[in-house]
């Protein structure tokens, strides 16, 4: 199968997910490149970047849990290559 780069944006609004995130992620480490987590305390949110080179299936599965946890918000944007 063919691997890609992608970019997983994520959200998290309900800080009570946060160690969920942080568990996924670290559960798929072996296909992130890089990740930036930035606070965004006036709006009392977090936003992440993930830079992932994966198979589809991968990258679809990781943003599909971390979307299905309460507060967070997931999405994938995949190089065309």
């Amino acid at each position: 199968m063919d691997k890609r780069i992608a970019i997983l944006g994520i959200i998290v609004e309900e800080m009570e997910s946060v160690m969920a995130v942080n568990d996924l992620l670290h559960e798929y480490r072996e296909y992130i490149i890089g990740r930036m987590g930035m606070p965004y305390r006036e709006k009392n949110l977090s936003v992440i970047s993930v830079v992932l080179d994966a198979q589809n299936e991968v990258i679809s599965a990781l943003s599909g849990k971390l979307g299905m946890l309460n507060g967070v918000s997931s999405k994938a944007v995949y190089s065309k290559k």
